[in-house]
């Protein structure tokens, strides 16, 4: 297993991949878990429980600012019973706007105001997502992962390193399949998709150039 986390992490990966290709390229993966930590953390700090009561939130595509942190699927675990978070929050417009632009900027925050990036919190997400590799998730859960977008059913087009919903057994990842996309969604997992194109284009003129 290879795994990237310096930025651009999601084109970092796919470059490293296309560098190696004896490596299968599901091998490959790029952290956008300590994106994912911080969209649990945001709902739970604002539904006033535990970020482990929050489960199933979404990163899909570039671990930048174009990510598009979802939680049309995520549940919150409230008075022993879970709950959509759309339902238990009645706050669309929060987690339409604020939500997903703190998500998306809140690297660049941290180090606005401490002058030092989140490293502990990045290695708190990097011991995460390399335990769900090894021990695979827990029954009925899902995580977020860049990871080759072939054979994706979403609509995202192939050879991108791309961040999706997966679930992990035997030490090996699968896309979370068959999750309804609206239009809002749609439209955001568009953008960061067009973005990481654009990139990879950037990458590999770079790279054939040198």
């Amino acid at each position: 297993m290879v795994i990237v986390v310096g930025n651009p992490a999601n084109t970092n990966c796919l470059t490293a991949s296309k560098s190696a290709p004896s490596i299968p390229k599901e091998n490959f993966s790029c952290l956008t878990r300590l994106d994912h930590n911080r969209a649990k953390s945001q709902i739970a700090l604002k539904l006033g429980v535990t970020a482990d009561d929050v489960k199933n939130v979404i990163i899909w595509g570039n671990h930048s600012s174009t990510q598009y942190p979802d939680v049309n699927h995520a549940k919150v675990k409230l008075q022993g019973k879970e709950v959509g978070v759309y339902e238990a929050l009645k706050d669309d417009s929060w987690l339409k706007g604020e939500f997903i632009t703190t998500v998306q900027q809140r690297g660049a925050a941290v180090i606005k105001a401490r002058k030092l990036s989140s490293a502990m919190s990045a290695a708190k997400a990097i011991s995460d997502h390399v335990r769900d590799i090894w021990f695979g998730t827990p029954e009925g859960e899902f995580v977020s992962m860049g990871v080759i977008s072939d054979g994706n059913s979403y609509g995202i087009p192939d050879d991108l390193l791309y961040s999706f919903p997966v679930v992990i057994k035997n030490k090996t990842w699968k896309f979370v399949e068959g999750l309804p996309i609206n239009d809002f969604s749609r439209e955001k997992m568009d953008l960061t998709a067009k973005e990481l194109a654009e990139e990879k284009e950037t990458a590999f003129e770079f790279l054939s150039s040198a």
